[in-house]
């Protein structure tokens, strides 16, 4: 069982920046794919950014050149700076750690993990 946990929610203004952290229990942190969710109020939880073990990263469209996720392995701690907020950012952003095993002869199974959430307002 991996143990997530976000930090560094809050209420910011139009234009402003955050940084979340998200921690993952566990001696293969290197290995997760580490990812952001939000969940707006109405709205279905969306991607926002991911990092995979080799650093390798994908950004949602709707946060490219704002958003930017990075890791720290040593720290087990992800992290997702957040600049230029805008309103429409507001939502309760998730973390996510994904343990793939891979199986002799092909095949992978994917476990996800999921924190409790940390809210983010963008409002003046």
């Amino acid at each position: 069982q991996v143990q997530v946990a976000e930090f560094g929610g809050g209420m910011v203004q139009p234009g402003g920046s955050l940084r979340l952290s998200c921690t993952a229990s566990g001696s293969r942190f290197n290995s997760y794919i580490m990812g952001w969710y939000r969940q707006a109020p109405g709205k279905q939880r969306e991607l926002v950014a991911v990092i995979r073990g080799d650093h390798s990263v994908t950004v949602a469209d709707s946060v490219q050149g704002r958003f930017f996720i990075d890791r720290d392995n040593a720290k087990n701690t992800v992290y997702l700076q957040m600049n230029k907020l805008k309103f429409e950012d507001t939502a309760a952003y998730y973390c996510n750690a994904e343990l793939v095993q891979y199986f002799e002869g092909g095949g992978a199974f994917a476990t996800d993990y999921w924190g409790n959430g940390t809210l983010v307002t963008v409002s003046s």
